[in-house]
């Protein structure tokens, strides 16, 4: 039998770091989470150190498995796979010249970064990077940086609030440029923030949402989450965590549950193709999820993510 114990990081690196030490402390066998790359950063290190194993089911900064930290992983992918579809969804629009905007965040630079450094290959040019300051209400000022770049379409790497007031002030000012987003904008309320009309068009990458999930364990896990809570998951990011999950029962049931250094080893050594809810899992030797995630989806005139066919 498992005991869930839950903490709450409250999406704040300072609040995370409390919850993982509050979490050692209690001798959990394993944790799961977080969403936010430079949340994860927080807690790792506190739980490495307690020789607790820690999955992330959101954060996708390229640095989180680059510390050699042996009892870290995800299964979500980074954000170097990210940019690479990126790259191929931005040249797929037809355009020559990208312009790039991100907050300064863990994930949002990174990916915003890998991003610039994949442009040349393709053919693209890159038009303007800017950054805008999460939280903030007027980002009139960026957008007349970009429209002053002339570029042919916008890269926006942060999360789906500033995405989007972008997507609503950009129509506001009669500048129809598409908009492509990093999966951190793969959220319903972005359509509630741009309004439909504005978010109409706008190409998002994310992992395949609940509804486009095709294995046979999805779609028997779906059908139980509708039958209890009356409709489909609204986000991937709680099914990445389901699949968390579902790998670390693998390991513990592997091991007998004896330690973090041992539950680690049986991430790597017995989770091979596992049939995830998200598709196959298996880890690399810096404990990142291998295979190909990613999608494409465009928001339609009625505020839905309908999913795209692949660049």
């Amino acid at each position: 039998k498992v005991e869930v114990v839950v903490e709450d990081d409250g999406g704040d690196p300072r609040t995370a770091a409390l919850a993982a030490q509050r979490l050692a402390s209690r001798g959990v066998a394993a944790v799961i989470g977080t969403y936010g790359s430079s949340v994860t950063e927080a807690a790792q290190g506190i739980l490495d150190e307690a020789e607790i194993v820690h999955v992330a089911n959101g954060s996708t900064a390229i640095r989180l498995t680059g510390k050699g930290l042996r009892l870290f992983f995800r299964t979500c992918p980074r954000d170097d796979e990210q940019a690479r579809v990126a790259v191929k969804a931005l040249a797929a629009t037809g355009a020559k010249r990208v312009a790039i905007v991100h907050d300064s965040t863990s994930y949002a630079k990174g990916l915003a970064d890998e991003a610039k450094k994949g442009l040349g290959a393709a053919g693209l040019a890159l038009a303007a990077f800017e950054t805008v300051t999460p939280g903030e209400r007027d980002v009139t000022t960026v957008l007349t940086k970009l429209k002053a770049a002339r570029p042919d379409v916008v890269f926006f790497c942060g999360y789906y609030p500033e995405a989007g007031l972008l997507l609503r002030q950009r129509r506001e000012m009669g500048w129809n440029v598409p908009f492509v987003g990093g999966d951190a904008n793969n959220n319903p309320d972005l359509v509630k923030v741009a309004g439909k009309a504005a978010a109409e068009g706008f190409l998002c990458l994310s992992p395949p949402l609940p509804q486009d999930l095709d294995a046979p364990e999805a779609k028997a896990f779906l059908a139980a989450y509708r039958a209890k809570y009356g409709a489909a998951p609204a986000s991937i990011w709680g099914v990445l965590a389901g699949d968390a999950f579902r790998v670390l029962a693998k390991a513990l049931e592997a091991t007998k549950g004896t330690g973090g250094p041992t539950v680690a080893a049986a991430l790597r050594s017995a989770v091979k193709d596992f049939p995830g809810l998200t598709g196959k899992i298996a880890f690399d030797a810096k404990g990142d999820r291998v295979g190909d995630v990613y999608r494409v989806y465009r928001v339609d005139a009625t505020g839905a993510f309908v999913l795209t066919k692949q660049p």
